[in-house]
């Protein structure tokens, strides 16, 4: 069997076939044995090895949601069982630190590790950081083979390694709303561009050379972030991963294709992209997404559905008080420049909007004035930036940024249609021009939480760019409505924006939610 298949681990269930693949003698032929209890044989398929890359691959008949099973490959009189196999729904999570972040790392962590054992059909495997210049076929490296949680070994294991708290969370709250075993799959490693994660045909799609990082990327930061330090006290490695154009898609994420998967959940962007390409990330982000979807298609011998279910973390925030609009600029790029998913131009995705989650005195990853990134650098690196602010990077509140994705993976990869799981958004803006007030109408009730009068701005120059953004303050809230003093603006306003900055709010404080709870997001 290929390095992903193991004992304890969940095949994708039905209506898709689970692609089941593996190494032999070229020209020999495999057969592939499905039993369940007391041995019953349910399916049988035979597969040639093919050379010269000495690889066979079958796909299962489409199997309901249960087990255990035995999976047995046999050429000649060689054979290996896997066992306690389960089907399910198959999972990918990636993407850079804020998804390695382990369940260890989250706020109630104990709680959650304790919680683990009453978990036994979730089950977890992770994929090792590693990079490659050229596609491979099977993985070089596994952290964590296919596995029951448990809170000390693997999704305790250590920071930034395995398991995804965001993964793990999201996992377990599928099982619980469908009752269906599900397998979760990490590939993750901090401090990674998404085009380190890109094909080189995604890449080609927007214009980007494939050979940027060969030579030097124009990164403007030191090694991106202050590592949690661990006991030995040294810098994790985990936190700045390689910066090259396709690597972990070659390393990482090419040698799963074969996987048949029920759905991606993506959490990525900063810093690497906040400084990096950003404003190509509303080119580079939809081109991901297609090019995994026809990847995983394609690998799967069709049986990953063509318009794979993508969930997405929208970013949260970093430092208080920046005056730097790269995070506001990528969470726009996030969605297309479209401020909502799923939308025309990324169909069948859904987002968490977490902007509302900040965690100023998360350990992991804070920026301490003065500080250097990691041990022994000299105070005051050669960015500015990097030392101005105090804040972090990794929010420990994980909880809700899993229940806001499963909200999405209810309502677009399971069809739950009558799920509310986006935030209020603005379909029309009409000026009052004699009273000097802008009535901006939303598509859902409005529930406000803090009357703010920064939050909303309107563009006021004459003439388009550069925009000299004012401060719109909230004069009065509605059940739809919200009405905004345009003040200093005269009778021209060319544009509005919310919630547009690094740090908009304050924990779970942002001005604008729905009754659910889910906040607004923003936009431009």
């Amino acid at each position: 069997f290929a390095s992903y298949y193991g004992d304890h681990m969940v095949l994708q269930r039905e209506p898709a076939g689970a692609v089941v693949w593996g190494h032999g003698e070229p020209g020999a032929v495999v057969t592939v044995t499905l039993s369940g209890a007391g041995g019953l044989v349910i399916m049988k398929k035979t597969a040639q090895v093919k050379g010269p890359s000495g690889t066979w691959t079958t796909v299962l008949d489409p199997m309901d949601q249960g087990g255990p099973y035995a999976l047995m490959a046999e050429q000649g009189s060689d054979n290996v069982t896997l066992r306690d196999i389960y089907f399910g729904d198959v999972w990918l999570c990636s993407g850079q630190s804020n998804m390695a972040m382990t369940v260890l790392q989250v706020a109630n962590a104990s709680q959650e590790l304790a919680a683990a054992a009453h978990y036994p059909y979730v089950r977890v495997f992770a994929v090792a950081p590693a990079r490659s210049d050229v596609e491979l076929e099977d993985l070089e490296r596994i952290a964590l083979p296919w596995s029951l949680p448990t809170a000390a070994e693997n999704l305790g294991h250590g920071n930034f390694t395995y398991f995804s708290a965001v993964c793990w969370l999201l996992g377990r709250s599928l099982y619980e709303a469908l009752g269906t075993p599900v397998g979760l799959v990490e590939a993750a490693w901090g401090g990674t561009p998404i085009e380190a994660w890109s094909s080189h045909q995604a890449l080609q799609a927007c214009g980007l050379p494939e050979d940027t990082g060969r030579a030097k990327l124009p990164f403007c930061f030191a090694p991106p972030l202050s590592p949690a330090l661990s006991s030995s006290a040294s810098p994790h490695q985990h936190l700045s991963g390689p910066q090259t154009p396709s690597v972990l898609w070659n390393a990482m994420i090419h040698p799963l294709l074969n996987m048949t998967l029920r759905g991606v959940a993506w959490y990525q962007g900063e810093p690497a992209n906040v400084f990096l390409h950003t404003d190509r990330y509303n080119c580079t982000f939809p081109a991901l997404i297609a090019d995994w979807r026809r990847a995983f298609h394609a690998g799967s011998a069709g049986q990953t559905e063509p318009l794979l279910p993508f969930g997405f973390v929208q970013l949260s925030t970093y430092r208080r008080e920046s005056p730097d609009d790269s995070f506001a600029r990528l969470r726009w790029h996030q969605t297309a420049d479209l401020g909502v998913v799923p939308n025309a131009r990324m169909p069948g995705t859904f987002m968490a909007v977490a902007m509302d989650l900040g965690d100023e005195r998360s350990p992991y990853g804070r920026r301490v004035l003065g500080q250097g990134e990691g041990v022994g650098m000299k105070p005051w690196g050669t960015n500015p930036i990097s030392f101005l602010f105090l804040g972090s990077i990794h929010p420990r509140d994980k909880q809700n940024v899993a229940h806001r994705l499963l909200l999405g993976a209810r309502a677009v990869a399971y069809g739950d249609k009558d799920l509310v799981f986006q935030g209020p958004y603005p379909t029309r803006a009409i000026l009052e021009v004699s009273r000097g007030l802008l009535n901006v109408t939303y598509s859902q009730d409005l529930v406000c939480r803090q009357r703010d009068t920064r939050s909303f701005e309107v563009c006021c120059s004459s003439q388009a760019s550069p925009c000299r953004w004012l401060p719109a303050p909230v004069v009065a809230v509605g059940s739809r409505t919200v009405t905004l003093a345009l003040g200093g603006c005269g009778t021209l306003v060319l544009g509005l924006r919310y919630a547009w900055a690094e740090w908009p709010c304050e924990y779970q404080s942002c001005p604008l939610y729905n009754p659910q709870g889910l906040p607004a997001p923003p936009f431009l």
